[in-house]
């Protein structure tokens, strides 16, 4: 039989006598359960958020992207193009032209970024649901046109029924020589008419324009070069391994292959970096609540002294006091932080299923907060609540072995 453990179980859970202590081992046990609960909603929270930006941004970035280590663009010849497209694992290679622009309609022009893309864009990316007006397409009978985010349709109040106003694009010209006398004669200028609308995500909306890449090759002069190609993958496929596969072929030309978290690599660790804080202040909230551990362990080394001292005297050992006292520590932390786990499992569940809590703004794309549970997280908040406990409950188990048996009997 472990005695401690007897001992232990018996100081806490003894209905014969309820005093003070009891209660403050009961608030305990509170505010560990709240703490723990807190940790696990705000981190379910983060990681919702994450998986949500993930998805988000996947909707208009590929799979894998290849890009110049240096400078801005690169030759894209037709070999390059068919050795990646013959790899296990491809679905679609699409081209790509991308830089910003002036961009003109009527009396109005704001700066935005221009996206050429080969006609295999369809394939590349899964927007089509995010039409919202007009048509899907960057031909129109043979004739290219543009499709623009919403947000760029709503700053320069563009209609797509207008068939006499077109897009007007400026693009300075790669000439060396600077034309002082007329300035206009250092911009490329080419027009497009507007076909389709995109709501996909704010940063989208705001400045990006999907124009044909041939059309695109005449605006900005890039001939056959490109300043990205990017990758999808069949479902199923070991990103790792086409990935690897890719490199070997492009790193010989100085590009680099990014997978779709590395194309997110600034907004990916933003988000973890403010989670990891977010872990450390509530860690901090959890360790206050854990004052009440300390608190209650040595007002109970105070009140037992005698039980300690009969102990003691019967020939328990100092080492067993001391294990007492721990192991009504983790009673108490234990309690709390599986009690907190339930309740924060619990209601992340709900909110997983019904959105309970709403995010407050109107949006086609989320309502609720974005939940998502991990299990790394439950490791996490368990093995900080030990490491609490031991902290906590270390002093007073050492202050109760420190009773001297003839003072006490």
């Amino acid at each position: 039989m472990n005695i401690a453990l007897l001992v232990a179980r018996r100081y806490l859970f003894s209905t014969k006598k309820r005093n003070f202590i009891n209660i403050i081992s009961i608030v305990s046990i509170v505010g560990v359960a709240i703490g723990t609960a807190a940790m696990v909603i705000v981190l379910s929270v983060f990681n919702g958020l994450e998986d949500f930006t993930r998805s988000l941004y996947s909707s208009y970035h590929a799979d894998l992207e290849i890009t110049p280590l240096r400078g801005k663009s690169f030759v894209a010849d037709s070999l390059l193009l068919s050795r990646i497209a013959r790899i296990e694992g491809v679905q679609a290679v699409t081209e790509v032209i991308a830089d910003d622009a002036l961009l003109r309609y009527k009396d109005a022009q704001i700066v935005v970024k221009v996206k050429g893309l080969s006609s295999n864009f369809d394939q590349q990316y899964p927007i089509k649901e995010k039409l919202i007006g007009g048509n899907f397409a960057l031909w129109k009978q043979k004739i290219p046109c543009a499709m623009i985010g919403v947000g760029v349709q709503l700053q320069l109040g563009i209609d797509l029924g207008n068939d006499m106003e077109p897009l007007i694009f400026w693009y300075p010209r790669k000439d060396k020589q600077v034309n002082m006398t007329d300035p206009s004669k250092n911009f490329e200028q080419r027009m497009i008419m507007p076909c389709g609308v995109l709501a996909i995500e704010q940063q989208f909306d705001q400045n990006h324009v999907l124009v044909p890449i041939e059309w695109t090759e005449d605006l900005m002069q890039y001939d056959n070069r490109r300043t990205s190609i990017e990758v999808k993958l069949q479902k199923k496929t070991d990103m790792a391994a086409v990935q690897n596969a890719i490199r070997a072929i492009v790193e010989v030309s100085g590009l680099q292959v990014k997978n779709s978290e590395e194309q997110q690599e600034s907004i990916m660790r933003a988000i973890r970096i403010e989670k990891l804080f977010v872990f450390v202040a509530l860690s901090f909230v959890l360790a206050i609540a854990s004052f009440n551990i300390f608190f209650t362990l040595s007002m109970l080394a105070i009140e037992k002294q005698h039980d300690i001292a009969v102990l003691l005297a019967m020939g328990a050992s100092s080492r067993m006091i001391h294990r007492i006292f721990l192991t009504e520590g983790f009673f108490i932390a234990w309690i709390g932080a599986v009690s907190g786990i339930v309740i924060g499992f619990v209601v992340c569940f709900l909110q997983m299923q019904f959105g309970f809590v709403s995010l407050g703004i109107q949006s086609s794309v989320i309502q609720a907060y974005p939940v998502q549970m991990q299990w790394m997280d439950f490791f996490s908040i368990g093995l900080l609540v030990f490491v609490i406990t031991v902290v906590a409950s270390y002093a007073p188990a050492r202050r109760a072995t420190a009773v001297r048996v003839s003072e006490m009997l």
